[in-house]
């Protein structure tokens, strides 16, 4: 009854994590990928007003012309880069749906860095590609002979993530065209997962777009604006993947909702730096309160730190940290590994220091 493609995919780790939570009173919770704060006044009376103005029907299925230059003067003055086209997509997570669906057939192969962020594992196997892992360990840094070594007559595309989650992870613009170059190569091309962009905390963050014609950026307004819930992202790069982007999403998301595309073209006119020096502190913080415990690289940018777990399994050392009230996820989740484990520090001070007591304290009863 159900299909194959249905069959492939996993159900996401991190809801185990929350069922398993689910019984526990009031738990420190150091697991959800989004941030603390709420979406900024000025947006949400922005959405008000789309909202009472009757800007409430379908959008067209690229976006709005509104946002759709704001998205591309923005880019390029933060990015140097004149995108060829845009499309305004059901936050990332839609545009990495529609970038897997056009650009994979069954049997493809995608090179995905390993850790990696869940959907690409899955979104492939929803294409019916294969994802082929590329170790990144023990420093999560990207090298172009190991994407080398992966390459197969099958392969079709590189993905990438700076900021990385889970690891925080920053690649440097060398790194990001050494690895532009393997692609160019083999005649690949580069989906670039930036939606991480607003928190860079060490170094300059570098974008892969405008290095070759055939990289796919993807960005949004979840993280740096905290708008995970309208849904609004977008997807910059070569007119050919953006036109057959633009026809998948005729049929299956439609449209970003419409009051939201409205609201995020007014996102680049308020400054992200104050929370991004926010959560510098946050990232200070947690790297302070955990170093003596628990080896990590320290992260370069997004919200997450992702030690190596006490005991050498992730998932057990999760398991405990549940049972002791606290809300981490194993790094089996994101990885091919079961030897780290995710903690997300956008939290607040106290959550933060709270949570860190318990995993210390979990950590000296396994050493």
């Amino acid at each position: 009854m159900i299909s194959k493609r249905a069959r492939s995919v996993k159900a996401s780790g991190i809801r185990r994590v929350f069922d398993l939570a689910a019984k526990i009173k009031d738990p420190i919770d150091l697991s959800i990928g989004q941030p603390d704060y709420d979406v900024p006044d000025d947006l949400k009376r922005a959405l008000r007003e789309a909202v009472a103005a009757g800007r409430n029907r379908y959008a067209p299925t690229v976006g709005i012309a509104q946002l759709r230059e704001a998205i591309a003067a923005r880019t390029c003055e933060t990015r140097g880069w004149e995108p060829e086209a845009v499309l305004v997509t059901s936050g990332v997570s839609g545009a990495l749906t529609l970038a897997f669906l056009a650009l994979l057939d069954p049997g493809d192969e995608i090179l995905v860095p390993d850790p990696y962020f869940v959907s690409y594992k899955q979104l492939a196997h929803v294409a019916g590609a294969r994802p082929v892992f590329v170790d990144t360990y023990p420093d999560f840094r990207l090298r172009p002979e190991a994407l080398e070594r992966a390459i197969t007559p099958r392969t079709r595309a590189i993905m990438v993530n700076s900021p990385a989650n889970p690891t925080g992870a920053l690649l440097a613009r060398e790194e990001l065209l050494a690895a532009v170059k393997v692609a160019r190569r083999h005649d690949l091309v580069v989906v670039a997962d930036e939606i991480y962009e607003d928190f860079v905390y060490d170094g300059a963050f570098a974008t892969t777009g405008g290095m070759d014609d055939k990289v796919l950026v993807l960005s949004g307004f979840s993280k740096g604006h905290a708008m995970t819930g309208w849904r609004v992202g977008f997807a910059l790069g070569p007119g050919e993947i953006i036109d057959a982007m633009a026809r998948l999403q005729q049929f299956t998301f439609v449209c970003a909702p419409t009051p939201a595309q409205v609201a995020a073209a007014r996102a680049f006119e308020l400054d992200t730096a104050p929370r991004r020096e926010e959560y510098r502190a946050k990232r200070d913080l947690a790297c302070e309160l955990l170093s003596e415990r628990f080896r990590f690289t320290r992260p370069e940018g997004a919200f997450y730190l992702f030690p190596e777990a006490p005991g050498g399994s992730g998932e057990r050392f999760c398991e405990k940290a549940i049972q002791s009230g606290v809300l981490v996820i194993p790094g089996g989740v994101f990885s091919e590994r079961d030897t780290h484990f995710r903690i997300s520090y956008a939290a607040s001070g106290d959550t933060l220091r709270r949570g860190a007591e318990a995993l210390n304290r979990l950590a000296g009863e396994l050493e």
